[in-house]
């Protein structure tokens, strides 16, 4: 599992315009891949590959569901973001006859859950959610009904993966999202949904709660490396963890301090460094 350190981004400005497609391609050309080693740990656990039919929420681009296609799996993912689902679609499902079209097929779904099984009828085994908790305020709120939702379609005894963020102090991007926490206080009422630090059962808390018997876990060390900074602004604005902090002040002035808190990962070629280590809990239903 090769760390990632992301190539200059081509739209690097800091002054453009944050619309939706903009922050998902973002999301897809810098930081979706920061996750990477997370993706190829499960998938070698649980030896995924054409036998195993995923079930994907939170999906988001699609890299996780790419990884797992090239192992052979049949994939299906769910996400609510239509910009980022697009994105999706061009990766997982390319124009016919397309040079380079890979021989796998997949579903995607922007509007709920799909009304059955994988594409061949057989109920999913692996479901997996592999967009982090534990690091904003309520962000799990919406997992558990999710799975609830989600666990019919599955078989039983299938596998389901949850993914954390792992000990504030084995991740040196947690003391940049503190900027997040900071800002979204500055409000009063404060604003919902800031940063805080990650709790040590987070994932068996949502676990327990959507009735899902943990049967191992895992830690891996997923480094955030960029090409330059005004990369890792973006990257990182694009995870969604900055949003109470740009509602609570502005978005230039939470890039401003996001780029100031940067400044201890910087290293003497421009580029910048931040180790973290994320946890997996695999459960069975």
């Amino acid at each position: 599992m090769t760390p990632t350190l992301v190539r200059n981004h081509r739209d690097a400005d800091l002054s453009a315009p944050a619309d939706a497609g903009t922050r998902a391609r973002d999301w897809a050309e810098i930081q979706e891949r920061m996750l990477a080693p997370l993706y190829e740990a499960v998938y070698d656990r649980l030896e995924v590959g054409p036998a195993t039919r995923m079930l994907s929420l939170g999906c988001g681009s699609g890299l996780a569901m790419l990884v797992a296609a090239a192992r052979g799996a049949h994939v299906t993912g769910v996400d609510s973001d239509r910009e980022r689902l697009a994105l999706a679609r061009a990766r997982l499902l390319p124009d016919e006859g397309a040079e380079g079209a890979p021989a796998h097929r997949a579903r995607l779904h922007d509007d709920g859950l799909p009304a059955g099984a994988g594409a061949d009828g057989a109920p999913y085994d692996l479901i997996t959610v592999f967009e982090p908790i534990g690091c904003a305020a309520g962000d799990s709120e919406g997992l558990v009904p999710a799975l609830e939702s989600a666990l019919p379609l599955a078989a039983r005894g299938a596998t389901v993966v949850l993914t954390g963020w792992g000990p504030p102090e084995r991740c040196a991007t947690a003391p940049v999202l503190r900027v997040a926490a900071r800002l979204a206080e500055s409000t009063r009422p404060p604003r919902p949904g800031g940063w805080r630090p990650t709790l040590r059962d987070d994932l068996e808390d949502v676990a327990a709660r959507a009735g899902l018997k943990p049967d191992g876990s895992g830690r891996v060390s997923c480094p955030f490396g960029y090409a330059n900074p005004d990369s890792a602004v973006r990257g990182l604005l694009s995870t969604g963890l900055f949003d109470a902090a740009v509602r609570a002040t502005d978005r230039s002035q939470v890039e401003k301090e996001v780029a100031e808190a940067l400044h201890p990962y910087r290293r003497p070629d421009g580029t910048v460094w931040m180790p973290n280590v994320f946890r997996y809990l695999v459960c069975t239903t």
